[in-house]
């Protein structure tokens, strides 16, 4: 082995080990597995300071996954380059049906040293716990839904049907209250519902009082008061956008950040036959979802509200203006594929697609305060 050479190295983690293979520079280099250490930071360290003493430099990557970001950030603060990678962008051969650590590990190493791996974007401690922040809202938000959906269940199995125009209302309540029941175990089940939906309203407010806190404290507050002045972009769908997405400066363009949305039509064209289908899906889905929830706004006529003209105070001219040019080119693109017969889930999806391009082009006007 030369001495002082580039290597790859592959890392296939799991909770408590790390499969390691190398892969040498060149391409006829040597593929070797060394074997598997402690998913630990002490064996990692001991890992990394034995690998540098005999290789001039160390090219790390393993997939991206439930053991987060931590094994990244301690390799990068010993001076070594590390990349987390995209499972589902790995190569793979149709043939291979036999999946094991020391074969992950040489695969990882071998397509690292050919190029062939997608990295993702890694964000630093900050983010990520604001990201934690946001999608511990969006559970508590599901679980409130299903808590709710087991006593609209429990109602219609027993006949009784809400007269109101809408649940969850202070009227619905009322009407809970009043209800009676032949037996007293089904009152009983009654109260453990309503119980448990109180529960989790309670939880909801105070996650949804804590994304507020947090994200005016953040240092891409900025960027999120930024992003309101879009019309159909309040403060929660800002600060998933931004939570998920991050500094969108990092893609060249807004075709770049549609497609890594899954917004984009997916293809299949071979000679004269172009054919398109629907979209990929292929991108984060939890932006995917606030976007399109925020296009439905567009279906409305193109105007100032005065919640809209709070939210742009301040903001720089620039801003504004993207704003507002966003919205009478959605609003009037929104009756125009209407009128041309497109389903409304379709049209929706469209303006959601043309939304992400704004707000790409609204965050390349605002700085973050990290980057003042």
């Amino acid at each position: 082995m030369q001495q002082k050479s580039k290597v790859f190295v592959g890392l296939d983690t799991s909770k408590l080990k790390i499969s390691v293979a190398v892969a040498e520079d060149g391409r006829q280099g040597e593929i070797r597995f060394l074997g598997e250490i402690d998913n630990t930071p002490e064996a990692v360290r001991r890992l990394v300071h034995k690998l540098a003493s005999r290789h001039g430099e160390l090219l790390f990557c393993y997939e991206a996954g439930p053991t987060g970001y931590g094994l990244q950030r301690q390799i990068a603060a010993l001076g070594h380059e590390c990349a987390v990678i995209a499972p589902s962008l790995i190569p793979k051969r149709p043939g291979e049906r036999v999946k094991t650590n020391r074969r992950d590990a040489l695969t990882l190493a071998r397509l690292h040293r050919a190029g062939e791996l997608t990295a993702i974007w890694v964000p630093d401690p900050g983010h990520e716990a604001v990201r934690e922040l946001v999608r511990a809202r969006e559970a508590a938000m599901a679980d409130l839904r299903g808590k709710r959906q087991h006593l609209q269940s429990f109602l219609l199995r027993h006949g009784r049907i809400f007269p109101g125009r809408r649940p969850w209302t202070q009227a619905h309540a009322r009407w809970l209250a009043e209800l009676v029941f032949e037996h007293s175990a089904q009152d009983l089940v009654l109260r453990e519902y309503r119980q448990a939906i109180e529960e989790a309203e309670a939880r909801l407010d105070r996650l949804t009082q804590q994304v507020a806190e947090v994200g005016a404290t953040w240092s891409m507050a900025p960027v999120v008061a930024a992003y309101q002045a879009l019309r159909g972009v309040a403060l929660l769908t800002a600060v998933t956008f931004v939570a998920e997405i991050g500094d969108v400066r990092r893609f060249d363009s807004p075709r770049q950040l549609m497609a890594y949305l899954g917004l984009v039509p997916c293809e299949s064209s071979t000679g004269e036959r172009v054919r398109r289908g629907r979209i990929t899906k292929a991108g984060n889905a939890r932006v995917r979802r606030v976007l399109i929830e925020g296009a439905w706004t567009y279906r409305f006529p193109a105007r100032m509200s005065r919640l809209l003209q709070e939210r742009q105070e301040g903001l720089p001219a620039a801003v504004r203006a993207i704003a507002w040019k966003a919205q009478v080119r959605l609003c009037a693109r929104y009756r125009r594929l209407m009128a041309a017969g497109k389903r409304q889930t379709v049209v929706t999806t469209a303006i959601a697609r043309e939304m992400a391009a704004f707000l790409w082009a609204i965050g390349r006007e605002v700085q973050p305060r990290s980057a003042a």
